[in-house]
């Protein structure tokens, strides 16, 4: 591992012991992996376990924590169709402000902010930093193949996006999958792995899987499950604002991921989402 990589990975290790709001697997959610699937989907897809949830169980008195009512409240202002022009209301502009706002306050926030002023990355000024985030994660560009702005780095990574009414996009956060399922707009049809990745189990806290969602596909995705809005908006920005590489490996806990992460015009997230690497099993 690169020194830079290390130095990251020290400050991720930290964000993550300081996640209090993360849920315990086992305890305050559980999970039904089910069957392996590939990289393709078809209709007959063998392995589709019929409309059995990934989330069996979710404690859901978390989401009246601050961050995550505000997080919430969200996901459903945008239009999932890349195309299809987003109209930020002035109300959509306040909850985005809120949220902000609620995250700014958390531990994890306050360690990303302290350690990209040190890197002169980030304004030392929380106002002026409130609106780097904004710009990052909530203005809007046109994605590809749109001539109007459509997308931003929030809706694509949070809340999920749609292209040609048949493709899912983004999509890589677990509270919007655990509430769309619920709805039953997600038909989850199981976990994925490639060759060299460790199998998934309902212990560990990032997860490869394939479902759709509004009649799309969502062929292979990756996601944390069970952590705060606050640890992946704080992971997602350190490693958007410190690494010109759109992949950087860390090591935190148990775990060796990849942080994908893609600029778009070098002011914002274009995608960004976890790859499990290696996995260290717990002494007992």
């Amino acid at each position: 591992m690169i020194e830079s990589d290390r130095e990251l990975s020290a400050m991720v290790q930290e964000l993550w012991d300081n996640d209090n709001n993360r849920l315990r697997p086992g305890k305050d959610y559980r999970i039904s992996l089910q069957g392996k699937v590939g990289d393709t989907m078809g209709n007959d897809d063998k392995n589709d376990a019929h409309g059995i949830p990934l989330f069996t169980y979710v404690d859901e008195s978390i989401f009246k924590k601050e961050t995550f009512l505000a997080f919430i409240s969200l996901l459903d202002n945008y239009v999932s169709d890349t195309g299809e022009p987003e109209i930020v209301t002035p109300e959509e502009e306040a909850e985005n402000h809120k949220f902000l706002d609620s995250i700014l306050q958390t531990p994890t926030m306050k360690i990303a902010h302290k350690y990209l002023v040190e890197k002169n990355l980030s304004p030392k000024d929380q106002t002026k930093f409130k609106e780097q985030l904004y710009c990052i994660w909530f203005e809007l560009y046109a994605r590809r193949g749109s001539s109007r702005p459509d997308s931003s780095g929030f809706e694509h990574v949070f809340v999920g996006e749609t292209r040609g009414g048949r493709t899912v996009i983004g999509f890589h956060n677990w509270i919007q999958l655990y509430l769309q399922e619920k709805l039953g707009h997600i038909d989850y049809k199981g976990y994925s792995v490639s060759a060299n990745s460790p199998l998934p189990d309902e212990k560990k806290h990032i997860l490869a899987l394939q479902f759709s969602w509004k009649d799309g596909i969502k062929p292979k995705g990756s996601i944390f499950i069970g952590v705060s809005p606050e640890f992946e908006f704080a992971l997602y920005t350190l490693c958007f604002l410190t690494s010109p590489n759109e992949r950087v490996k860390v090591q935190f806990s148990l775990y060796d991921v990849e942080i994908v992460c893609h600029h778009y015009n070098q002011k914002h997230i274009g995608t960004t989402y976890p790859v499990l690497l290696k996995y260290q099993t717990p002494k007992k």
